[in-house]
């Protein structure tokens, strides 16, 4: 999978060459581009923004170094020769998006590109979603509803939910099947889980799970992720499929 990022600070997406992430790029699964948006603003002071058509507080990302960059990246008239090879998808992390989620995460994990246009400020002018459309597809997304200072940190998250699912990213793939709002689990967090040793300050591991019954243990987990998603998130009771 291709994954670029297009920033006005770079330096957010240093965490890319950290963890399962890094080892992907060096593995080959990933490969990865990260670009200044300010590459593509041919002004003395290489402005990316200015004020808002129709007043209002805050500025307003500039539609035209946006354009230069996607055209670069998406290989869109005379001037370029980059080539869009597979199915690729521009997404532009946005309050305003629909809800990323898990079932996002697995649509998004079958394409072959990923670009992540990274707004600040006010956002970015709407015409650029409208003119990438033209040539791609266009997602909007949300991690939720609250406000971020940009796109970069919604970019990150969405990239670590996206790509775990990717062939050969997770060294036991068994271990994706029984995790919150994955597909074995329905509508349901996970279970509680725990590891060695069977007894710390004063705290012992549930014994059923110490017991070697296959059985009970897994009716063990079932009723524990009920009573945790009761708790926790009882919206997603009595969904079918993936949680939002």
């Amino acid at each position: 999978m291709k994954l670029d990022y297009v920033t006005i600070f770079p330096a957010y997406f240093a965490p890319l060459d950290l963890s399962l992430v890094g080892k992907a790029v060096e593995a080959g699964i990933l490969n990865v581009g990260v670009y200044d948006l300010r590459d593509w603003a041919y002004d003395v002071h290489r402005s990316v923004d200015d004020t808002p058509m129709g007043g209002g507080a805050g500025m307003v990302m500039k539609p035209e170094p946006w354009g230069q960059a996607l055209d670069c990246l998406l290989g869109i008239g005379a001037d370029t020769d980059t080539e869009v090879n597979g199915r690729t998808c521009v997404i532009i992390p946005s309050p305003s998006g629909e809800l990323f989620s898990q079932s996002t995460a697995r649509e998004l994990a079958d394409y072959a590109r990923l670009i992540f246009a990274c707004g600040r400020y006010e956002g970015i002018d709407a015409r650029v979603a409208q003119y990438a459309s033209s040539a791609v597809e266009v997602r909007e997304l949300s991690l939720g509803d609250y406000v971020l200072n940009g796109g970069e940190v919604a970019a990150l998250a969405m990239t670590e939910a996206i790509v775990r699912l990717l062939p050969g990213f997770v060294g036991n793939p068994d271990s994706l099947e029984e995790e919150s709002h994955s597909e074995s689990m329905g509508s349901l967090l996970e279970y509680p889980v725990y590891t060695k040793p069977a007894s710390w300050r004063g705290m012992d591991v549930p014994e059923v799970l110490l017991s070697g019954h296959h059985a009970k243990i897994a009716a063990w987990r079932l009723n524990q992720a009920e009573e945790l998603t009761r708790m926790r998130r009882p919206d997603l009771l009595g969904r079918s499929g993936d949680s939002a």
